[in-house]
């Protein structure tokens, strides 16, 4: 096992080489750069720029030299700890990313935890309840959940509370808290507003949890292994806990690690659509904006995530499963 780590991680630092220059490579491939855009949205609203200042923006955010150079200079800044001053907001990227981590964690935290326990214990009760008035009730709301887009969902839920109730849902503070230092009453109230972006995020996956988890344990508990457990006269909650149930759940327990990067990412159009300000707003914003250094630090961090994800997917993996061996 010591081997094996040693390997991974040597070939994750190979992994996060060749992105950081895909990333980087991608970011500029659109025509123009930021300083493009930002004169384009001067020219709109009916200001303009002279070349001087245009110059003297190139040389500050080093955009007069060529890609290659830019992306060195970028990536040595990463390796000592400076993501570079995002060109957008003009500000340093690691204050702007912190700003918005917090928040999404705490969301996608909590979405994570409504999947796994809402579809766990429907999915358990679909599979040992099968062809009842409840698994076909369940059966018809995950296919719902499957079919309608988040954000569609989230648009509906506004409306329907809105033009029928009087209520605004988007947003995750009431309004005297919006600019108000974090404490303890922010916090409650955070926890007052958290469950709606925490149900319609976690509609589809939960649903898609509960198909997966149904089908792999029916075909588990028909097997001959369980047959002889019950004809022992094991008790039933044991006999699904202990073995099938176990089996049933390496899908995920396999890919539980890909839940790394969307705790940093979120729904980005979900989030919009509800106001919510984690970082997948800040990141769509960055891209559109060719705001290099601010999307090139996001998208390193997401694929450092999802490599270190799998990593703990594949180990863990390993303790549920006794046939798996990395020799």
């Amino acid at each position: 096992m010591k081997e094996y780590l040693i390997r991974r991680i040597l070939y994750m630092l190979l992994t996060l080489f060749f992105v950081s220059i895909i990333v980087f490579v991608v970011i500029q491939l659109p025509p123009g750069d930021f300083l493009t855009s930002y004169i384009a949205q001067l020219a709109t609203s009916g200001e303009s720029v002279n070349l001087e200042t245009i110059e003297a923006l190139k040389k500050q955010y080093g955009l007069d030299k060529p890609i290659w150079e830019q992306y060195l200079l970028w990536i040595w800044n990463v390796l000592h700890g400076d993501f570079g001053r995002s060109l957008l907001y003009n500000r340093p990227v690691s204050e702007l990313i912190g700003e918005r981590l917090a928040i999404t964690f705490v969301i996608s935290l909590f979405t994570l935890i409504f999947i796994w326990v809402v579809g766990f214990l429907i999915g358990t009760y679909s599979a040992t309840h099968q062809y009842s008035f409840g698994d076909y009730l369940f059966t018809f709301l995950g296919y719902i959940g499957l079919s309608v887009p988040a954000f569609m969902v989230a648009l509906i839920l506004l409306w329907v509370a809105y033009a029928y109730f009087g209520q605004n849902l988007t947003g995750l503070f009431s309004p005297q808290y919006l600019e108000a230092k974090w404490s303890f009453a922010k916090f409650v109230d955070m926890l007052k507003h958290i469950w709606v972006p925490v149900v319609i995020i976690g509609l589809a996956n939960t649903a898609g949890m509960i198909r997966t988890l149904r089908a792999n344990l029916l075909d588990e508990i028909n097997k001959p292994y369980v047959l002889t457990a019950r004809a022992k006269g094991l008790k039933e909650w044991k006999v699904i806990f202990k073995y099938p149930l176990r089996v049933a759940m390496i899908p995920f327990i396999s890919t539980v690690g890909w839940s790394l990067p969307f705790l940093v990412s979120g729904a980005e159009i979900t989030a919009i659509v509800l106001n919510l300000p984690t970082s997948g707003p800040l990141l769509l914003e960055a891209l559109r904006n060719q705001d290099m250094y601010l999307a090139g630090a996001f998208l390193l961090m997401l694929s450092f995530l999802t490599m270190l994800g799998t990593l703990i997917s594949d180990l863990l993996l390993a303790w549920v499963d006794p046939r798996v061996r990395y020799e």
